[in-house]
């Protein structure tokens, strides 16, 4: 492989889960990947505000691979048990280890960082891989809210 030649995905969905949307995207494919987003994550039992919260912080991630992970990036979106899974990979020079562990919210007139924040408080889970070949992030949010505690 040339470095001019971008890797291959370096996760892979695991065995036993639905995978509903894998899909390479660039800028031009951002709303309509959205759409699609809202279409698998309702069918797959995903509604109302956490429907709605779910789809806002995966829209935060692809626009994040775009706008700093070398334009394009990779989306895969699955359903595993009880929980709707979407992981958002590219190719960019990594996010710093300082940027990862502040969890505090921008401040109220800062223009960008917005984007990690509201994946975070907008879903149930989030996981960072992040380095010099890119940046992937995972997050999953709960179909069924039984037993669940707010947070």
């Amino acid at each position: 492989m040339t470095s001019a030649e971008s890797p291959t995905p370096r996760t892979v969905v695991p065995i036993g889960s639905s995978l509903l949307i894998a899909e390479a995207f660039d800028q031009a494919q951002v709303t309509g990947l959205r759409h699609s987003v809202t279409s698998c994550a309702h069918s797959a039992g995903l509604d109302g505000q956490r429907l709605d919260d779910f789809v806002l912080a995966v829209n935060e991630l692809i626009t994040n691979a775009v706008r700093h992970g070398g334009g394009r990036g990779w989306l895969r979106l699955w359903r595993r048990g009880d929980a709707v899974v979407c992981e958002v990979a590219d190719h960019g020079r990594g996010i710093s280890a300082r940027r990862l562990d502040d969890r505090s919210r921008p401040a109220p007139e800062t223009a960008g960082g917005w984007g990690l924040w509201l994946a975070r408080e907008l879903s149930d889970t989030m996981e960072v891989e992040t380095g010099a070949a890119g940046t992937t992030v995972r997050i999953s949010t709960a179909t069924a809210t039984i037993g669940r505690t707010a947070g």
